[in-house]
């Protein structure tokens, strides 16, 4: 590789770990029957993917969700991102307590547990 497309490849790459990743809330939902899992990150991509990954690998940790999507198929589950936290400069901007103000209140809103839901904890932050 030239010296031209090494320093190309870590300026990419500098700019890919510098990007603002989106925080926020995000919930993989059974279409058949309603259930939701709820859940939140600081760094909604890597979530979102590992739910859909381990899901189709049969390795979930959520083994109810994980029979659910065996029996009824992955064609009846959604991943989606519910709402994102709103980045603001001001100097009193704490990005992890807007994320935990939208858990509390999505959290209200689904009450994803038992018939509702596959959590079985109001903690739903991920890495």
């Amino acid at each position: 590789m030239n010296e031209k497309n090494l320093q190309r490849r870590k300026e990419i790459n500098r700019e890919y770990q510098e990007r603002v990743k989106p925080s926020g809330v995000f919930q993989v939902k059974n279409l058949m029957t309603g259930k939701v899992l709820l859940g939140s990150s600081l760094n909604l991509e890597g979530p979102l993917n590992k739910h859909r990954f381990m899901l189709r690998i049969n390795s979930h940790a959520n083994r109810e969700l994980q029979k659910d999507w065996n029996e009824l198929g992955s064609e009846q589950f959604s991943f989606e991102i519910l709402e994102t936290v709103q980045i603001r400069d001001h100097p009193n901007f704490n990005l992890k307590d807007e994320l935990t103000l939208l858990e509390e209140i999505w959290l209200e809103k689904l009450q994803p547990f038992g018939q509702r839901g596959y959590n079985d904890s109001p903690k739903i932050r991920e890495a």
